[in-house]
């Protein structure tokens, strides 16, 4: 899944950001708003992260104009007020959910799961296809008995696939939801991650298929 962070605490931020990235997800991170607007007009998020004071405006702004236009992306806002008025508040503007600082990092992970699955309508973190279940906690594949531990970046593209079973993904968009702006990679990239995918799937029903000439996509052996 790819995050935008908006955070001008550097060391709370850097400490996300390492946390996220350990597992598997691109994260992009600016300070302001006026920038974070700018990486929303180039990418396309899963999730925005939203401090409250920030150092060109107030982030209930932010998140007013981004309901206002539309945006579904889910955002959970990072806020130091612990009152309810404050947080009742929050999810008033459109907020998903919240955290209160400081907080703990696996707390900030379970809302993030817990806010991805919602907007995708899943009851839990297991997605399944054909005859394998994928396991987005316990970052395993699952199919015919089998138990197969993935990397996390091989979670993460999985993830893509199973979310949209049929759909035709290109490598510029694979590698748009794999890696942040700040890392260097190539469509090469994803092909070896579907390379490696593809070794996992091995004994199940499911297939990563190759459209020639236009990317890949999940189907049914």
């Amino acid at each position: 899944m790819r995050f935008l962070l908006i955070e001008d605490n550097e060391s709370l931020a850097a400490a996300v950001v390492e946390r996220l990235q350990l597992d598997g997800h691109a994260v992009d991170h600016t300070v302001t708003l006026d920038a974070a607007e700018g990486f929303m007009d180039v990418a396309s998020y899963d999730l925005i992260l939203l401090d409250i004071m920030l150092p060109d405006g107030d982030g209930r702004d932010f998140l007013e104009r981004h309901r206002q236009a539309a945006e579904r992306t889910p955002v959970i806002v990072i806020t130091a007020r612990s009152a309810v008025s404050d947080r009742v508040g929050l999810l008033d503007l459109g907020a998903d959910d919240y955290i209160t600082k400081p907080f703990d990092f696996s707390e900030l992970e379970a809302r993030c799961r817990a806010v991805m699955r919602r907007q995708g309508g899943a009851a839990d973190n297991r997605k399944s296809f054909a005859n394998a279940t994928l396991d987005s906690t316990a970052g395993e594949l699952r199919f015919a008995g089998r138990q197969v531990p993935l990397r996390n970046r091989e979670l993460r593209l999985l993830e893509v696939f199973f979310n949209a079973p049929g759909q035709v993904f290109s490598k510029a968009h694979l590698v748009d939801r794999l890696f942040s702006l700040s890392d260097e990679a190539s469509e090469n990239a994803i092909e070896v991650y579907v390379g490696r995918l593809r070794k996992r799937l091995e004994g199940s029903d499911a297939r990563i298929e190759t459209v020639r000439g236009l990317g890949y996509r999940m189907v049914a052996a």
